[in-house]
């Protein structure tokens, strides 16, 4: 089955679109059709002889690709059939290269580095990505107005949709932080959102890297000395060897500090 890279956007001209959310029933069209855009509109599109289709109903596809196939389900004729055409491939590909397989695997490893982002690295980017999400979201689904509560203590985020004449809820969707996960308020408003519109939440979202480096405005949680007990803390600055909070501060090199919650609000984030 084939699987579709999209966007969220609005559509353009000559460009594929993927039915995400077909809401009418009396439409000829369902979730998961494809089409092609032959004429845009400001509040939808059209795609052939069907009727207009509205701009929040679809995603714009831009790349696809047909998944591996399960080895697990293959049997032994298939897998002998899969393994002599990818060592087909491997030689065909190594001989226009001119030279042996050793020699091509060095040479990529050379051109593009072995390089792995840091969990750190990897989380940033998932939090800066669930951001944009949520504000294209917000945008393209715009008949309703979207509302975020927060509960830092719960570690909850709940997204709600309202009318905007009768003001009720038309949609609702919840995330809740796992107790051993940090909290990001950000990747929370993402997967609440997507629930409350009924959309694919990505699986980076529900598995992001914990955090490793500790920033100002993130919230902490240390163990004092006894080992018994613990505080939670705001860090409001780092400087000279040192976590400072509102009226103490830990020793870099000595503190084991856990981060419970890094949305940063108020902190540019």
């Amino acid at each position: 089955m084939t699987k579709y890279k999209t966007e969220i956007r609005n559509a353009k001209v000559g460009e594929r679109i993927l039915i995400t959310r077909a809401e009418y029933a009396m439409s000829s069209y369902k979730n998961g059709d494809v089409f092609t855009v032959n004429s845009v509109g400001i509040n939808g599109v059209r795609v052939g002889t069907e009727p207009i289709i509205w701009h929040h109903e679809y995603e714009v596809i831009v790349g696809e690709h047909t998944p591996a196939p399960n080895l697990d389900e293959m049997d032994y004729d298939e897998l002998v059939a899969l393994s002599e055409s990818v060592m087909k491939a491997l030689r065909i590909r190594s001989y226009k290269l001119g030279y042996d397989q050793g020699r091509f695997d060095a040479e990529i490893e050379e051109s593009h580095g072995t390089y792995e982002k840091s969990d750190q690295q990897k989380r940033d980017e998932i939090v800066a990505r669930a951001k944009e999400d949520v504000s294209a979201l917000v945008r393209r689904y715009f008949t309703a107005r979207t509302e975020f509560i927060v509960n830092t203590e719960k570690r909850t985020v709940v997204a709600l949709r309202k009318s905007y004449r009768f003001g009720y809820v038309s949609e609702r969707g919840i995330a809740k932080c796992a107790p051993d996960d940090c909290f990001n308020a950000h990747i929370g408003k993402a997967i609440a959102l997507r629930r409350a519109l009924r959309l694919e939440v990505p699986a980076e979202y529900l598995n992001v890297p914990q955090p490793t480096e500790v920033r100002v405005g993130d919230i902490i949680r240390g163990t004092y000395y006894d080992k018994k007990s613990t505080y939670t803390k705001t860090v409001k600055k780092i400087e000279d060897g040192r976590y400072f909070y509102d009226s103490d501060y830990d020793f870099i090199n000595d503190a084991d500090l856990v981060i419970i919650d890094d949305t940063r609000a108020g902190e540019g984030e």
